[in-house]
């Protein structure tokens, strides 16, 4: 596994990762910081969504080995369009690092993005972005629990 750099290295240490985990990581790639959660996580598994293809595609390529061993899957979709898939179990962290709807610069994507985001974490999943010391927590819409993980 390629060495993180300082910054992301920083960035997964702060996350409160636990064996068995459902991380979402939104706008992943090049998929470093997935292989590092996928290797903390242990028997859990890691969601990579990127908006685009040719991201997605990278991440593919650099964590072949996760995938096949089942701990890291991605999909290509942007976060403000992510619902999860049928019979797909909810997720109890996600994080984001410099994504435009999560970081303030697209704040309508950001309303959808957060709604999308909640609607697929479990009660009291968190979703930390970039921009805080490294981490920040950002607050997420209360989603009616009767509703929380349908499709649209």
């Amino acid at each position: 596994m390629n060495a993180l750099s300082p910054r992301l290295a920083a960035i997964v240490d702060a996350l409160p990762l636990r064996p068995g985990m459902r991380v979402l990581e939104i706008g992943g790639a090049p998929g470093a910081a997935a292989k590092a959660v996928a290797h903390r996580i242990g028997d859990g598994h890691i969601l990579v969504i990127d908006r685009s293809a040719k991201g997605v595609a990278l991440i593919e390529r650099g964590a072949a080995d996760e995938i096949a061993q089942g701990l890291l899957s991605t999909r290509c979709v942007a976060a403000e369009d992510f619902t999860l898939g049928p019979d797909e179990a909810p997720f109890d962290l996600a994080f984001a690092i410099r994504v435009g709807a999560l970081d303030g610069r697209h704040p309508e994507a950001g309303t959808r993005a957060r709604a999308r985001i909640a609607a697929a974490l479990t009660p009291g999943g968190r979703l930390y972005i970039d921009g805080g010391n490294p981490l920040r927590q950002v607050e997420l819409p209360t989603i009616n629990p009767d509703t929380r993980h349908e499709r649209s």
